[in-house]
């Protein structure tokens, strides 16, 4: 399997997921994993990693160097499985090196992340498509706009529920926020909507809201100035980057957990914030597909559907009540797609 990231080094949820199942196999008898992962991201204790020095260039050249590892790595196995764009060249590789089944997996289409999507990654996207011998999808969202994009429809294989355990600290209090705290964590890029999110703020019929954005981007500085200019500064508490075991109690603190990203394939931290009795405002998810409807209160990217979604939740009682999903039944979905690959050669 080639991965970039893996916890705690942590950019996305792909590098959460890739962890879960390097977890998942290694309690299993019945597969024998290799992570393939850059150096600087691969943890230098765990079993079954291989970190590869990736040298200096962009992502493309590391990419490359990447791929001559994982060829090498690849070469008894019978699958091998790759996410995302990045994944192409080693996945290719591999497949036209050896007698392998090539698996890929999307968590993400270039066009969910960018306004523009570059030209490269829509064509690497499609050569996957293409070229693999089996692709599957993060979610039924996720799987219908790949048919649209590509003219393919990619089996479904959820990921599974992360549960996260606060510590009991008091993050509402420790910024002094007396009423309501509404939270979101994410990059802050075109593609989480944040800038609705923050103009939602001006359209709410209460004024004792007071908005937390966790994470950093481009963006940052732009959604600063936004907020002072629709006149609602004092009511965003901007926490720049939260380290992974600080989280949980952001999540806990928060009266909502406000998502309104403009593409969410997935959406991990939906599930983070659910675990810890926190309801969910959020757009079009994969994880709301596998939860009860008073889990999440879907919205609409628009500051105006924000802020009614704000209001009804915030007017709902009681902790929201789902089932969770594993990653021992992710890891048993993969297994049962990795034998029907290999069966169908």
């Amino acid at each position: 399997m080639l991965g970039w990231g893996f916890p705690p080094n942590v950019s996305g949820g792909l590098d959460t997921v890739v962890g879960e199942l390097h977890d998942a196999y290694a309690d299993r008898d019945d597969v024998a994993l290799t992570l393939v992962l850059p150096d600087e991201y691969a943890p230098a204790d765990v079993p079954n990693v291989q970190g590869v020095p990736t040298g200096s260039g962009d992502v493309i050249t590391r990419i490359g160097r990447l791929a001559d590892a994982f060829v090498d790595a690849a070469e008894d196995a019978d699958v091998v499985h790759t996410h995302d764009w990045f994944g192409h060249t080693p996945g290719a590789r591999a497949q036209a090196t050896h007698d392998v089944q090539w698996v890929s997996t999307f968590h993400s289409l270039s066009a969910d992340r960018n306004l523009n999507p570059p030209a490269r990654e829509l064509d690497t996207e499609q050569r996957i498509v293409d070229r693999a011998d089996s692709l599957v999808a993060v979610s039924n969202l996720t799987a219908r706009r790949t048919a649209e994009q590509y003219g393919t429809e990619p089996a479904v294989v959820h990921n599974g529920f992360k549960r996260v355990e606060p510590t009991g600290r008091d993050v509402k209090a420790d910024l002094g926020i007396d009423g309501n705290m509404l939270f979101f964590v994410g990059r802050h890029t075109h593609q989480k909507g944040i800038e609705y999110l923050v103009y939602a703020l001006t359209k709410l019929r209460r004024d004792d809201v007071t908005l937390v954005l966790g994470g950093t981007g481009h963006l940052t500085d732009q959604l600063r100035r936004f907020a002072e200019l629709v006149g609602v500064a004092d009511q965003v508490e901007f926490a720049g980057y939260i380290p992974e075991r600080e989280l949980p109690d952001y999540y806990a603190s928060a009266d909502l957990f406000v998502s309104a990203s403009l593409a969410e394939p997935f959406g991990m931290t939906i599930v983070e914030a659910l675990s810890t009795g926190t309801r969910v405002v959020a757009t079009e998810s994969g994880a709301a597909e596998l939860l009860p409807e008073d889990c999440v209160v879907e919205i609409d990217p628009t500051s105006a559907s924000i802020a009614d979604g704000v209001e009804r939740a915030l007017a709902m009682t009681g902790e929201p009540v789902y089932e969770e999903r594993g990653w021992d039944q992710v890891a048993v979905e993969y297994v049962a797609l990795y034998r029907d690959v290999i069966d169908r050669v």
